[in-house]
Order: structure tokens, then sequence, then C-alpha cells
């Protein structure tokens, strides 16, 4: 246990010594990672990559030392701390699985309402920053983002591509492409495609919601039947006759054998589960 508290310490040292030094210049000019690709989806603001990473690890630590005390079978602790260490992650995909089924639905009445802002006789700019106060709760947040940047000077193009990445949805990227070609190539049939992409949104996430529907129950039973071994390890390491058979270098590697199948299952089930997915136009 000393071992344990003296590495944690540490690593706690290294991140308040790591802190202290200034980010490089280079970072800022490479593209998202899948990481923040996935905070950015889910619409969490002020959250990053390493704020994940040190409540991982704060999971992982508090999982690990309270199982040992309380079972004294370090290998499983160290089993339960690997999922404690990907529970943040989950639920950062559960979330951004969420925000994007919520903006699935939203999406149409967004662009009917710039249809009509552009049909009215607004330029572009003026249509998109009108979704600031007209257009759904969800999405007026990175439109006034979006309308600051514009009236602050920036280029039409860069705070299009701003507000790409603040919405992070590939609906919102396909929108801000036409939007760019039209604003340099012009183009007089911008309503019609707008209503055409409207009424295919309407359609997309009528089918995707039966579809999703249908198959949550079975996506469920197979979550159920992956954790369920593990609740009923966690029940038997309670008595210490149980415990005794895992704290050993054989019950270690009949372990992480299970970690690996169970996460293998799992993954082969969001496969075999999965609905064709939205490829975003970075």
């Amino acid at each position: 246990m000393s071992v344990l508290l003296g590495l944690v310490l540490g690593a706690g040292l290294l991140l308040v010594w790591w802190s202290f030094w200034p980010r490089s210049e280079k970072t800022k000019d490479r593209p998202p990672s899948k990481a923040q690709q996935l905070i950015a989806q889910t619409g969490i603001a002020r959250l990053s990559v390493s704020g994940v990473v040190t409540l991982s690890v704060v999971l992982a630590s508090v999982v690990f030392i309270s199982l040992s005390a309380l079972t004294g079978a370090m290998p499983v602790a160290l089993c339960f701390a690997l999922f404690a260490a990907a529970a943040p992650w989950a639920a950062l995909s559960w979330q951004a699985k969420r925000r994007q089924t919520a903006l699935r639905e939203i999406w149409p009445d967004a662009i009917d309402n710039l249809r009509s802002a552009v049909r009215a006789g607004l330029t572009l700019p003026e249509a998109l920053t009108q979704l600031a106060d007209r257009g759904p709760n969800e999405l007026r947040v990175p439109f006034e983002e979006f309308a600051a940047d514009y009236r602050a000077g920036a280029r039409f193009a860069d705070a299009l591509e701003r507000l790409k990445y603040s919405l992070a949805d590939p609906t919102a990227d396909r929108l801000i492409a036409s939007l760019h070609v039209t604003r340099e190539v012009g183009g007089a049939d911008i309503g019609r495609l707008l209503e055409t992409l409207s009424d295919f949104l309407r359609d997309d996430a009528r089918t995707r919601a039966e579809l999703e529907a249908r198959q949550s129950w079975t996506v469920n039973g197979a979550r159920l039947a992956v954790v369920a071994p593990w609740l009923i390890l966690l029940l038997l390491v309670t008595q210490p006759e149980a415990a005794v058979a895992y704290q050993s270098v054989t019950g270690l590697i009949i372990l992480m054998g299970g970690v690996g199948v169970s996460v293998i299952c799992y993954q082969l089930m969001l496969k075999i589960g999965s609905l064709p997915a939205e490829r975003r136009i970075l």
C-alpha cells in the first residue's frame, strides 16, 4: 500500500510540475485528435483531454485502493480499476450519441429557419446570425459564438470553420460545406438546396428512430450479459474464501483473460448492433 501511495503522489507531483510549462504553439495547427473530437461532440464546454485523463486516473486509483482494502484481492481490484478508468470515456461516448440524436431531430427546423431568412433577402452571415435568437435552443450558443466572431471582424470562411468545430456534427459539416460553395461561386438555388436537405434529414431521423427503438432491447440485453459476470465476481470476493482463489498469478491471468474477452465481446456487440454512422467532413 505504501508503494501505491508513493506512485500516486509522484504522479500528482508530475502533473503539478507539468502545469508550469507553457503549451507548444505547434499543437495549435494540428488537426483535432479523436479524443478532442469526442469531447467536442458532447457539447460540454471547458472540458479538455487532460481533464478526462486525470479523472480516469483518480477513479482507477480510488477503486483500486478501496477494493484492495475491502477484499484483499489485488487482481480483482486491478480489473475493476481498469473498468473505472474507462468509465469517463464511456460516459462521454454516451453523451455524444445522445447529443447527436437530439441534433438530428432539431436540424430540419434550423435549416427551415435559415431557408426562410435567405428567401426574405438576408445575406448568409445575417441568416446564420439570426439563428442565435430564433433557432432551436440547443444550437443558439454555437451560433452566438459565430455572430460574435463575424461582428468582431473575422472572415466569413474562418467564422464558419470555428462554427463547424463547435457544432461537431455531420449535418453541420454538410450545411457549412454547402454555404462555403454558395459563398465562393454563388448560387441562386440555395433555397431549394436547403429545402431538399431539410426533407432528407426528417426522413433519415424518422428511419433511424424506428431502427434504434427495435434494436435497443437487443443491445441492452447484450450489455447486461457482459456486466453480469463481473457483478457476480464482485459479490464473491466479499467472502474471504473466494478472494483467496484470485490472490495469485494464475488468478490474475484468468481475470485479465476475462477482461480481454469482455472487451472483445462488447466491441463486437457494438459493431454488429450499430447503424451506419455519418462521416464528418473535416
